[in-house]
């Protein structure tokens, strides 16, 4: 099995920055893709952004100019910068991660606050 690690959520001020890390550990897999969702308060779950192993990438349009994916291909991480934090990115993160052969592993997800 593969265990999804994440770290980097927490309580900041409007207007600030937050960056999120996820390492993928366990069992020998490739990796397709990785992506963060997140998901407010009554409402659904979301995509924000996801990345290949090639780096082509894609971006919620609430999040694009501010939000930046990238991953380190040869640790299985993937990161998420959030600059220009507003209160409506109020949300618990999760990252996932799809193998080769299209199984999807999903962390426990990291709190994200936004403070006005």
């Amino acid at each position: 099995q593969v265990q999804l690690e994440e770290s980097g959520g927490g309580l900041v001020q409007a207007g600030g920055s937050l960056r999120l890390s996820c390492a993928a550990s366990g069992d020998r897999f490739g990796i397709d893709n990785m992506a963060w969702y997140r998901q407010a308060p009554g409402k659904q779950r979301e995509l924000v952004a996801s990345i290949t192993t090639t780096r082509s990438t894609h971006y919620a349009n609430s999040v694009k100019g501010r939000f930046a994916i990238s991953i380190e291909n040869s640790k299985n991480t993937v990161y998420l910068q959030m600059n220009t934090l507003k209160p409506e990115d109020t949300g618990v993160y999760y990252c996932t991660l799809r193998t080769q052969i299209l199984r999807t592993y999903w962390g426990q997800g990291t709190q994200v606050t936004v403070s006005s």
